[in-house]
Formats: structure tokens, C-alpha cells, sequence
């Protein structure tokens, strides 16, 4: 029996200022064939050949222009496809280390700084008010996910 399945891996990073209470974020723009776009943090995909920490730090500093460093792992958010074998691995990080120039808009958004509160309270992309248990609670680390066509059936905090 074959157990394997496709499997797409991701990367986001929450990038902090502990001083003023203030998170980076990217406002995604929304594009024709995907429906993920709001308030979010900076991150996409692992290409082969990259390890999982080497692919946050290129798509922090493409999307940012900022070289970020001593990433702390978060956690996990695991979307499982209930229409098909298919599963998106999404390794979460955050990090308060970083230097360079910001470059304020790239062509998946504007990127600044926010209040974490107003952040919270803010038109986020979808699932990010789940995912910043994550970001923001040591106790909790995945995140399962269960989507169809008809929309997401289930999401378990673990």
C-alpha cells in the first residue's frame, strides 16, 4: 500500500519588536488564482534543495528586504485535503533579530509595522487569528486543518 501523498511545504515568520510591542506585516494582495490575502507575515514555500530555516530567511528578506536570524520554531499548521491525498505543512518562526533596510512594497504586498494588539483586531488573511496561537503561545504547536471544496470541516489547536 502506498502511503505517500503531495506534499507542499511552507514557511511564515512573525518579526517582532519587543520595545514597542509591534509585529512586520505583509498586506497580501489578492491574486486571481489564490484566495489567501490579507494581513499576514512574511513566508511561501521551501523550494528542493533548501532546508526549512534557509527558505524563511529568502522569503523574509524577498518580501522585506530584512536579513532576519535566531528564528525560534513555533510550530506547525497541517492543512489535509479531505477531497484528495494532499497535505500543506506551514513551519511557523518568529524572531525579534533582524537588520537592513525595509523595503515597504514588493509585488506580494505592502510590508510595515503594526501595533501586535490592532494587528489582532485587523482585516488578517484567513486562519491568521488561529495561527498567532501559535506565534504567541508556548504551550500550543500544531495546528491540523482539515479542507475541501466546500470549505475547512475542522481546525484542531494541539
Amino acid at each position: 500500500m502506498d502511503r505517500s501523498i503531495k506534499t507542499t511545504l511552507l514557511n511564515m515568520c512573525m518579526i517582532y519588536d519587543e520595545t514597542n510591542n509591534k509585529v512586520l506585516v505583509l498586506d497580501k494582495v489578492k491574486k486571481e488564482d489564490d484566495d489567501w490575502y490579507g494581513y499576514t507575515f512574511p513566508g511561501g514555500h521551501v523550494e528542493n534543495g533548501e532546508s526549512l530555516i534557509d527558505s524563511t530567511i529568502r522569503e523574509v528578506k524577498e518580501e522585506t528586504g530584512l536579513d532576519v536570524f535566531n528564528l525560534i520554531p513555533c510550530g506547525v499548521i497541517d492543512w489535509d485535503n479531505a477531497d484528495e491525498p494532499e497535505r500543506w505543512l506551514v513551519f511557523l518562526y518568529k524572531t525579534k533579530a533582524y537588520n537592513g533596510e525595509l523595503i515597504g512594497e514588493t509585488k506580494e504586498g505592502k510590508v510595515f509595522w503594526m501595533d501586535k494588539e490592532a494587528f489582532l483586531d485587523s482585516k488578517l488573511a484567513p486562519n491568521m487569528k488561529t495561527n498567532m496561537v501559535l506565534f504567541l503561545k508556548n504551550n500550543v504547536n500544531e495546528a491540523y486543518a482539515t479542507w475541501s471544496k466546500d470549505g475547512i470541516s475542522q481546525i484542531k489547536l494541539r
